[in-house]
C-alpha cells in the first residue's frame, strides 16, 4: 500500500516507519524536518508544516491511507480533517493516547488522582480528538478511521510481536503494569492497517 505518514521523525513514527518499511510498504514521510528520516527503500521524505491544511491535503492526494504521529497538541481534529478529506483519502489511523482509556466504569485514566500534571494537557487534547472522530464531526463522518491508545506505559523496546488488544478498557498485567513497547505499538497498529479490524473504533494495546 501507499501511505502517507504524518510525523514520521517522532518517537512513534519513526517506529512506524520502521515497521511500514519492512513490510514493503510504500511511504511518505512528512516531517518538518525530513533531514532526520533515515534512507530506506520505499520511503520518500517530504518537508510540510501539518497545521497548514491545504499544503498537506496536496501531499496527501493519492495515498491508500494516512497515519497521523504527532502530538495532538501540535495537530488538532479539525485541521488534520480538513487536510484529509479534501485529499480524498478515506482511511486514517491515529497514534492515540491512553488518557480517554477507562480504568473504572465511567472513569477514565486522565481522571485519575494521580495521572502526571506534565501530560494533562496533551491527554486531553487526545481526548478531545478521539470525541471528533466517534462525533463524526469535521469530516470524521466520510473516513473510515481508527484510534489506537497505547498502554499506559510506551517507551522504546524490543519488537516481540506478543501483546494483547483490547477495547476501551486500560490493560492490565498480571504484575498491575500497564505498558507497550514502541516497537510493539507499532506492530499492532500495521497490523490494523493491513487486516482492518477497528472500524471506527478505539482499540487500545498491551502486555
Amino acid at each position: 500500500m501507499k501511505i502517507a505518514l504524518i510525523g514520521a521523525s517522532g518517537h512513534v513514527g519513526s517506529r512506524l516507519l520502521k515497521e511500514l518499511a519492512r513490510r514493503g510498504h510504500a511511504v511518505t514521510a512528512i516531517a518538518r524536518n525530513p533531514d532526520k528520516i533515515a534512507p530506506a527503500p520505499g520511503v520518500t521524505a517530504v518537508a510540510s508544516d501539518a497545521k497548514n491544511p491545504a499544503a498537506l491535503s496536496k501531499i496527501l492526494v493519492g495515498h491508500d491511507a494516512v497515519i497521523r504521529a504527532v502530538h495532538f497538541l501540535a495537530l488538532d481534529a479539525e485541521t488534520l480533517l480538513a487536510a484529509v478529506t479534501a485529499s480524498g483519502v478515506k482511511r486514517l489511523l491515529v497514534v492515540g493516547g491512553a488518557g480517554s482509556l477507562l480504568v473504572a466504569p465511567g472513569k477514565t485514566l486522565i481522571e485519575a488522582p494521580d495521572f502526571p500534571a506534565i501530560y494533562k494537557a496533551e491527554a486531553q487534547a487526545g481526548c478531545d480528538f478521539l470525541d471528533v472522530l466517534k462525533a463524526g464531526s469535521h469530516g470524521a463522518d466520510t473516513l473510515d478511521w481508527t484510534f489506537l491508545s497505547p498502554s499506559a506505559e510506551i517507551a522504546p523496546g524490543a519488537r516481540t510481536g506478543k501483546f494483547r488488544l483490547g477495547g476501551d478498557q486500560l490493560l492490565i498485567d498480571a504484575a498491575g503494569k500497564s505498558h507497550i513497547s514502541t516497537e510493539d505499538f507499532a506492530v499492532a497498529l500495521i497490523d490494523e492497517l493491513e487486516r482492518p479490524a477497528h472500524s471506527r473504533r478505539r482499540f487500545t494495546v498491551g502486555y
